[in-house]
């Protein structure tokens, strides 16, 4: 057996040894998380809560740290270049690991290289919302409306590369539909010019709408999961009404560590991120925020963010969207 192999081959036993043994006594100081986005918004409540569950199943502070501005390629970035010992996880949604890599010619980092995946959190199901005032009450009256009507409807979404443009504009593509696109700043701001009547249609999570739709403001034509939420079970796909496989948008947040990090640890922060994500209060918790736990495994998201980076390459190029 040639020598080299065999160092090869010993130094591979001793780093799976040396991860193991780290992996018992973790985690032995506080860990911190960094949330691309400022406090206040969605990825930062959802951390805060599982942070809260991680820190008590552990026995260790795990701590949020805010690092927000440029799509989170600045986190991205700081926790790419950080020690590889799982004491630096970054929360990531599609944005980080998907849209950016597609939006920018040149990046700081390599959503596929750089980062082990760890688990997703949750994901939040976005609904196709109409004003109360558009003539149509299903995904498939909406289709006809605006095949008879080309260029005269019009959708809001939080700005032009986001998730809610991105769904819309693969949604318009594969069933050849003219809907204006209007970009906000943030859903803060489409919301409410759904609402007014600035635009016929947002792609919204439904907490965002609850009061509006008991209201009778707005309706529900479908929901862009791959499958039904558990929120609205009434409420059809889009996949489903439109005949588009595998149609599935929603947005994913889930913990990211720096590539290299042993994956004894991995497999430990995995393990406790789905005890947490799917805890009795949690659940309760983040179904008041839209949110469907998770709580897979590395594997499981590291296939997805694979599928992600292919599936937003191709509507970022529909849609003609570019950052730089």
């Amino acid at each position: 057996m040639p020598r080299n192999f065999l160092l090869k081959l010993c130094a591979l036993l001793l780093a799976l040894q040396y991860g193991a043994v780290l992996a018992q006594d973790y985690p032995a100081k506080p860990v911190r998380m960094v949330v691309p986005y400022a406090a206040g918004g969605l990825p930062d409540t959802m951390t805060r809560i599982i942070v809260q569950r991680l820190s008590e199943s552990f026995g260790q502070q795990f701590v949020v740290d805010n690092r927000p501005g440029a799509g989170g390629i600045a986190a991205c970035e700081l926790v790419a270049k950080s020690p590889a010992d799982g004491y630096t996880l970054l929360i990531a949604d599609v944005a980080q690991t998907a849209i950016n890599p597609a939006l920018y010619s040149k990046l700081p980092y390599d959503a596929l290289r750089d980062f082990t995946p760890v688990s997703i959190i949750g994901t939040s199901a976005q609904f196709l919302v109409a004003h109360a005032s558009v003539p149509a009450n299903t995904l498939k009256e909406l289709i006809t409306l605006a095949r008879a009507k080309p260029g005269q409807l019009s959708y809001g979404s939080g700005g032009t590369g986001s998730l809610h443009h991105l769904s819309m504009e693969a949604m318009k593509a594969a069933l050849h539909l003219d809907i204006v696109h209007v970009p906000y700043k943030g859903t803060a701001q489409s919301v409410p010019a759904l609402i007014s009547g600035e635009v016929a249609l947002v792609f919204s999570a439904l907490p965002s709408i609850a009061g509006h739709l008991q209201a009778k403001r707005v309706k529900l034509l479908a929901v862009n999961t791959a499958k039904r939420s558990a929120q609205a079970p009434t409420v059809p796909t889009i996949a489903e009404i439109a005949g588009i496989p595998d149609f599935d948008y929603p947005p994913e947040i889930g913990v990211l560590a720096p590539a290299g990090t042993p994956a004894a640890i991995v497999n430990r922060l995995a393990g406790g991120i789905a005890r947490a994500a799917r805890h009795a209060e949690t659940v309760q918790r983040f179904t008041t925020l839209g949110i469907d736990p998770v709580g897979n495994t590395p594997a499981e998201y590291a296939a997805q963010i694979k599928i992600d980076i292919e599936k937003y390459a191709k509507a970022v190029k529909i849609s003609g969207a570019r950052a730089d």
